[in-house]
């Protein structure tokens, strides 16, 4: 029996039982929606290696034929399961095609990829990705920057950068991005192979293009060389379930499963092992029913959100990955996300300053959408009479960030001046953060999702980039990646 002011104890299982059990919408990952599924008590089918079920470390028989079965869908000419998600898959796939030197890598990649460098102690040339603004694309969210760092990777860009460095082992490009811009896969691989290096695509949220005519061409049919995928973002399996897979000679397999050995764990669970086999299924024996459904109820959504007129609906290269705009109204994305969340019981993906993001998938049905719609539409018509400046509310706190910010649309990268490895190896000392500008970082510091860092080790921090984690900070945004949860405190190098 509890004492009179003792904490009341809060258990995981009871706290998701209940919330699978209300009215909340899931407008985020994993993808099968909490609805879409085949599987049973994961506890009756919870084993280990015996026999007759295989070894994923050492796969001979049915789970050799479960990622035979996925490669022939996917049309690669090798797939292995990750139980690990898609993080184990960058590990490994850096660690097998850059074991040392120096790699051409996307500024805006997952920070998966810059563990990757620095377990390898890598040199890094960075592609910056384009702004949206230089696309002419998305305006609605360039006023923060935000465009800047879910932008495309320019095929000029890796050509400038091939042709200037002889030394580049491979190409790391993320696309798409979390908002769903792609870049132009097909042509970045044609220069990759002219330098006779592999190209490795992060294309987590992409599992599902190529499934439809609506979604765009998937990285393995324009060339690349390894690509690593997330079924559970956008396919009905469950979370942490993901595939690699190699379609090409650039790339040392018997490296790579070793790589996979090292990153996986030696006790891969046959419950996510399962959960992708039956993800394979369901695409190969109701994939073409499902799509049709998916895009229809895409349509019907898109045309609805036509009709606002403060608020905003975008849809970029990846039409599944719904960005909500605040548009003229004075909202900022995380308002909107509470909004949604508390009055609606619709839960978003991902909140940043100007925007929210909703993920959709075949998992979702034509109610989901309905109510988001609904929503939405309600939410604009109270906007209405209280349309106001976004950038002047939120930059208030931070004179020289409305420049930087609101002026031209564009985060800007800090050049590194040390590697990764060098960084977080140096001597360190913490100071308020407040106070950083001008020293090299010694930690990451990033929002997440989506994981894409706006500081890494060996970076010198401006007043310019401290203004916008400030800014964030103000804004109710959680910077990740200090040590420091509280975000006062900043670890950077002693110089």
């Amino acid at each position: 029996m509890k004492q009179l002011g003792e904490k009341e104890e809060h258990y995981l299982y009871d706290q998701l039982t209940a919330y699978c059990h209300s009215d909340f919408y899931p407008f985020h990952m994993p993808g099968h929606k909490r609805r879409l599924g085949t599987m049973a008590d994961p506890f009756t089918f919870d084993i280990t290696e015996i026999e007759d079920f295989d070894n994923l470390h050492h796969a001979e028989g049915i789970l050799l034929e479960a990622q035979q079965r996925a490669a022939a869908f996917y049309g690669s000419m090798e797939t292995h399961f990750l139980v690990n998600g898609s993080t184990c898959g960058i590990l490994s796939a850096i660690g097998a095609c850059v074991p040392r030197g120096r790699i051409l890598m996307a500024r805006n990649c997952h920070k998966a990829a810059y563990h990757a460098v620095y377990l390898n102690r890598l040199d890094v040339t960075y592609l910056y990705p384009e702004t949206l603004e230089e696309r002419k694309l998305y305006p609605d969210i360039q006023e923060y920057g935000e465009g800047e760092r879910g932008g495309a990777i320019s095929p000029e860009a890796v050509k400038e950068a091939l042709s200037r460095d002889p030394d580049i082992r491979a190409v790391f490009i993320t696309s798409p991005t979390y908002e769903g811009v792609v870049s132009d896969v097909q042509s970045i691989a044609r220069l990759a192979h002219e330098y006779g290096i592999p190209l490795i695509v992060d294309e987590a949220h992409g599992a599902h293009f190529g499934m439809h005519p609506i979604f765009p061409r998937p990285a393995l049919a324009q060339g690349a060389d390894v690509v690593i995928q997330s079924l559970h973002k956008t396919l009905p399996s469950l979370t942490q379930t993901a595939l690699l897979h190699v379609n090409s000679s650039l790339v040392d397999r018997r490296r790579l499963r070793q790589m996979l050995g090292i990153y996986q764990s030696s006790s891969p669970s046959y419950v996510l092992m399962s959960s992708m086999d039956q993800c394979i299924r369901i695409l190969e024996e109701q994939g073409e029913k499902l799509f049709e459904a998916f895009v229809e109820n895409l349509n019907f959504f898109y045309r609805e959100m036509g009709k606002l007129s403060v608020l905003k609906v975008i849809r970029t290269d990846d039409p599944s990955k719904i960005i909500i705009s605040a548009g003229k109204s004075g909202l900022s994305g995380r308002e909107i996300s509470r909004i949604l969340r508390e009055k609606y019981h619709l839960e978003m993906e991902m909140e940043a300053v100007s925007y929210a993001l909703a993920l959709t998938s075949v998992g979702d049905d034509r109610e989901g959408f309905e109510r988001l719609a609904r929503a939405l539409t309600e939410m604009d018509e109270e906007q209405k009479g209280k349309c106001g400046s976004l950038c002047s509310r939120h930059t208030a706190f931070f004179p020289q960030a409305e420049k930087e910010i609101s002026g031209d649309g564009n985060f800007q990268y800090t050049a590194a001046e040390m590697t990764i490895w060098e960084a977080e190896n140096a001597p360190q000392e913490r100071i308020l953060l407040t106070e950083s500008a001008g020293y090299l970082s010694g930690e990451y510091i990033y929002l997440y999702p989506p994981g894409i860092p706006l500081v890494v080790p060996g970076e010198r921090m401006d007043e310019r980039v401290l203004q916008v984690l400030l800014r964030d900070k103000e804004l109710g945004y959680s910077l990740q990646g200090m040590e420091d949860y509280s975000m006062k405190y900043l670890w950077v190098i002693k110089e």
